[in-house]
C-alpha cells in the first residue's frame, strides 16, 4: 500500500485481487471505497485547500482590478472585465459542478477550455462545497463500482465447475 495516498499499489482495473479495482480520486486515492485511512482529514484537507486558493484567486483578480483603476481605462473596460469574469465563473462553477456528477463530453470541454480558464474561482469553489458532501466525483466513481462489482459477481455467479470437464452431447 502506498503511503502517501492510501491507494494499493495494484493499478485501477487490475483482475489481482478478484474483482474489479476501484478508480482511485485526486487528493483520495481508494479511501473514498470504506471511508478510511484519513479520508475525512482529506475532505478538510481538500475544502480547506480549494478555498484557500480561491481566496488567493480572487486578491489576484482585485490586483488586476486596481491595475485596470490605475491605468484609468474608463468604467466601460472596467465593468466589461468584471463581468466576463463573474460569467465565466459561474459558467466554470455549474460546468466542474455537473462533472462531478456525470462524465463531460470531451468535444464539449475543449470548446470551454477557454472560458474554464478565466472562471477558475468558479471550478475552485465549486470543489470546495462539494466537499462538504463527499470526495469531488465520488458519486460517480460508486456508482460505477458498484456497476462493476455487480456485474462481476453475476458473471463468477453462471460458473459452476471446471469447463474442460463438460460432458459433451452427442
Amino acid at each position: 500500500m502506498s503511503d502517501d495516498s492510501g491507494t494499493q499499489d495494484i493499478p485501477a482495473g487490475s483482475p489481482e485481487g478478484g474483482g474489479p479495482r476501484p478508480d482511485p480520486i485526486r487528493f483520495f486515492g481508494t479511501t473514498w471505497v470504506n471511508h478510511d485511512n484519513g479520508y475525512a482529514l482529506r475532505r478538510v484537507g481538500a475544502a480547506a485547500g480549494s478555498l484557500a486558493a480561491a481566496v488567493a484567486s480572487c486578491l489576484i483578480l482585485r490586483f488586476a482590478y486596481e491595475g485596470l483603476q490605475i491605468a484609468d481605462t474608463g468604467s466601460f473596460v472596467t465593468v466589461l472585465v468584471v463581468a466576463m469574469f463573474a460569467i465565466c465563473s459561474a459558467l466554470a462553477f455549474r460546468n466542474t459542478w455537473d462533472g462531478f456528477g456525470k462524465h463531460p463530453d470531451p468535444d464539449r470541454q475543449a470548446s470551454l477550455r477557454g472560458l474554464l480558464a478565466i472562471g477558475f474561482v468558479g471550478s475552485l469553489l465549486a470543489y470546495f462545497f462539494r466537499t462538504f458532501m463527499e470526495a469531488p466525483g465520488e458519486g460517480l466513481r460508486r456508482k460505477e463500482y458498484e456497476t462493476a462489482l455487480k456485474l462481476h459477481e453475476k458473471r463468477g455467479a453462471r460458473r459452476t465447475g471446471n469447463p474442460s470437464r463438460k460432458k459433451r452431447r452427442r
